[in-house]
């Protein structure tokens, strides 16, 4: 693991060798900046005056900002490097509006998903210069910034005059075309739009009342406070109410409240490319992460990911990867696959895989399901290749950590065993295909009480009771205390198989083939092939709690194995097959050593 390391530091010494990884040769690590590490406390409060419903600070609070910023994330670079980080995605890191929420049930925007000023990072996290210090930082050391960024919402900051009366439910476009004030029958208006599915300049000129569903209305103390300044015109969004994320709604209601962009708007899809080129451009991202992405209509996405792509290559950023978030709970490739051929997302996080695993290792079913789910590699655009390059996770900040979940499937498990489920969760994600994603803090052994605010802990010393109270696995630590121990189980396992990754091209840009799975829970095995030379490597995993052995296949020219991790046979049984005898919740790493004449 040092050499690994040691050439992962010289790679970002003074050059910009690290552009030339392709996405599938990133370890992730996804952070919430304002529960990481707090640099700088003079920014706690982001500059604001006042109680916590004003400044949106209030630690104790698990829906406040904690104190986390940019300054923080740059000082631990080093950690990150040594866990075998090499390209760091976080949270958004726009301004947003500190508080938001009806009365008693207020929470602030300490996630990033509440925009009010896309140019700039929020004031409680830093400065534009310490953005840019911290991206340096991180390429200093070959690692990759990955943005999260926004294109379907804004801030609630739109109301509507009539809202009320309806609980802001969604109006159908049906219901209330774009060519009458109100229902059907209402007074006409907009007489030249000919609606939403020409986005053409000359259709949308003719789309100047926003009443068509309701009547929007801007708070006074708020009418400029979105930044670029167009997003302060009604005009460009929808205004049909609140999404149940259903059919037409889900594309055309506020998510949550939120104000809902006009993506299909010539100027809305104009004004993000801009908004998000100027962060390629000035500080050199290597990649965005694309919240809400299903729920913007396919021709935002036709026009938006070329015109980035563009921008990136012009900076002299080949491999800037973009990938969308489709949220989906089932090991269904073909649903969220759908997004990369008719919308022409580049890359789409795998749920898919994600689902996989809480079925293997939360609900002991045949390893059969991760071997259906990878054969839906094909219908990716771009098939098998493009799989490659689909970041995989095993729990994130809005459905739970996968030890959380887990211990949700399996309330009477012990620590031992949740620990144990955890550690071979990671150890697969690592070797199989995709782009692994480490959740910041499962390497320190966090075990939340659910999703979204739940799940979202402090890596510095806690004061939020609800988190502080959470056993932990693989210690004894609590979050009340500094959590960036390099010898916790988890670490250093992460640690390992991120050096074994990165030194074997075959775990990143290498072809995967299934070589065994079985209807009930037990082995899991696959073969990965060097890119380069073909040489196979046969990485092999028990899902029991029970010792399990099993013949598995592989090349039949295969004759001698060198162990990477885990335990290897010396020698294949005879060409073709070779037995392995796995412990519970074990694996095996291998590399063929020697081949048939």
């Amino acid at each position: 693991m040092a050499i690994a390391t040691c050439a992962h530091a010289q790679e970002g010494a003074g050059d910009t060798s690290f552009r030339t990884r392709e996405p599938s040769e990133e370890i992730v690590y996804f952070v919430l900046p304002d529960r990481f590490e707090n640099g700088d406390k003079a920014n706690d409060k982001g500059g604001f005056k006042g109680d916590r419903l004003t400044t949106g600070y209030d630690p104790a609070a698990k829906g406040f900002f904690h104190g986390g910023d940019l300054k923080g994330l740059t000082e631990r670079l080093d950690y990150l490097e040594r866990l075998g980080v090499t390209a760091i995605w976080f949270a958004p890191i726009f301004q947003n509006k500190p508080v938001q929420g009806p009365d008693g049930q207020e929470s602030a925007g300490y996630h990033g998903y509440w925009v009010t000023d896309f140019t700039r990072p929020d004031s409680h996290f830093g400065t534009r210069a310490e953005f840019k210090a911290f991206v340096d930082a991180a390429h200093a050391r070959g690692m990759k910034v990955y943005m999260d960024i926004i294109t379907n919402h804004t801030a609630d900051v739109i109301t509507y005059a009539d809202g009320d009366a309806t609980n802001y439910e969604y109006r159908s476009k049906g219901d209330y075309p774009y060519s009458t004030r109100g229902t059907p029958d209402g007074a006409p208006i907009n007489p030249d739009f000919r609606g939403d599915e020409d986005s053409s300049e000359e259709n949308f000129a003719g789309l100047v009342d926003p009443n068509y569903a309701y009547e929007p209305v801007v708070p006074a103390g708020e009418k400029d406070v979105k930044v670029p300044a167009w997003l302060n015109d009604p005009i460009y969004y929808h205004n049909r109410g609140n999404s149940s994320f259903t059919g037409e709604d889900s594309r055309f209601g506020d998510f949550s409240g939120l104000d809902d962009l006009f993506t299909e708007h010539p100027r809305v899809r104009a004004g993000m490319i801009d908004i998000f080129a100027s962060w390629v451009r000035d500080f050199g991202v290597d990649g965005f992460r694309i919240d809400t992405a299903r729920h913007v209509d396919p021709g935002f996405w036709q026009a938006f990911v070329p015109a980035l792509e563009e921008v990136a290559h012009e900076n002299g950023i080949p491999n800037f990867h973009m990938f969308g978030e489709v949220y989906k709970d089932v090991p269904d490739s073909g649903y969220i696959a759908q997004y990369t051929r008719r919308d022409m997302l580049p890359a789409v996080l795998d749920f898919a895989f994600q689902a996989a695993m809480r079925d293997l290792l939360g609900r002991d079913q045949g390893t059969v399901v991760l071997a259906h789910m990878f054969d839906g590699d094909v219908l990716y655009e771009g098939g098998e290749d493009a799989a490659r390059a689909l970041p995989t996770f095993l729990g994130n900040h809005d459905m739970g950590r996968f030890s959380t979940l887990i211990k949700a499937d399996k309330p009477d498990i012990s620590q031992e065993e949740l620990l144990a489920r955890v550690m071979l969760g990671h150890a697969m994600m690592l070797t199989l295909r995709g782009s692994p994603v480490i959740y910041y803090g499962d390497e320190q052994g966090f075990v939340g009480d659910g999703g979204d605010q739940l799940a979202r802990e402090d890596m510095m010393p806690s004061r939020t009771a609800v988190y502080n109270d959470n056993a932990l696995i693989g210690t004894d630590a609590t979050t009340a205390a500094s959590n960036f121990d390099e010898n916790h189980p988890l670490f250093r396992l992460i640690a390992e198989f991120s050096a074994i990754r990165r030194a074997h091209p075959a775990l990143t840009r290498g072809r995967q083939v299934v070589r065994h799975y079985e209807q009930e829970a037990g082995i899991f095995a696959v073969s990965r092939f060097d890119p380069e030379s073909g040489a196979e490597y046969l990485a092999v995993f028990n899902t029991l709690g029970e010792e399990r052995a099993a013949n598995v296949a592989l090349g039949y020219d295969a004759r001698s194995f060198e162990t990477l991790a885990g335990t290897c046979p010396a020698a294949v049984t005879a060409p073709g097959s070779a037995a392995f005898t796995l412990p519970a919740f074990g694996w095996a790493l291998c590399r063929v050593l020697e081949t048939a004449e």
